[in-house]
């Protein structure tokens, strides 16, 4: 786990990843390649308090939409939604962390929030779907182009913070006990 009990790091850490998602959000990119889910789901996995691991995603998106633009309230609430299902899965990777839940959180994640996103599109009121399963089911099926940078993103993402995670902790856990030894 992170320690966060004191110190700047339980200040800078989070921060610096509202920052990175913001950056990330707001440069140039294709539709839905972004850090967010996985700064999620890393938070909801490392982070000791769990508040920030919520919290921290959702400033980072709703700053970020505050740049972008904000849009349908229902759409947003969908959206908003996802990402808090992104922390909830780092809570579950916590206590079952591997390379391979590791992935598959993300995996989950990019599906959750194609699934929530796109019922909020289809639900707002002025998104042009009819208000039917076949409404929806065409929402879903105009959607499906998108999923595939959502996807990526969370899986080049979550290998980089997890995997960077890991390995500063292993060198810093090697020179500790060289230091000591």
């Amino acid at each position: 786990m992170i320690v966060e009990k004191g110190g700047r790091l339980r200040i800078l850490l989070p921060l610096a990843f509202i920052v990175l998602g913001i950056i990330f959000r707001v440069m140039p990119h294709p539709a839905n390649f972004s850090p967010i889910f996985a700064i999620a789901l890393f938070g909801g996995t490392y982070f000791t308090d769990r508040r920030l691991a919520v919290i921290v995603p959702l400033a980072a998106l709703f700053i970020s939409d505050f740049f972008l633009g904000f849009y349908s309230p229902t759409m947003m609430l969908f959206v908003y939604l996802g990402l808090l299902f992104s922390s909830l899965l780092g809570f579950w990777v916590r206590k079952h962390k591997s390379a391979l839940n590791i992935a598959g959180a993300s995996l989950a994640s990019a599906v959750i929030f194609f699934l929530l996103s796109n019922f909020g599109v289809w639900l707002a009121p002025f998104s042009g779907y009819g208000k039917s399963l076949a409404g929806l089911w065409q929402c879903y099926v105009m959607a499906i182009p998108f999923i595939r940078y959502t996807l990526l993103s969370n899986l080049v993402y979550s290998a980089i913070l997890f995997g960077g995670y890991e390995l500063v902790s292993q060198v810093l856990k090697r020179k500790f006990q060289t230091s000591a030894g």
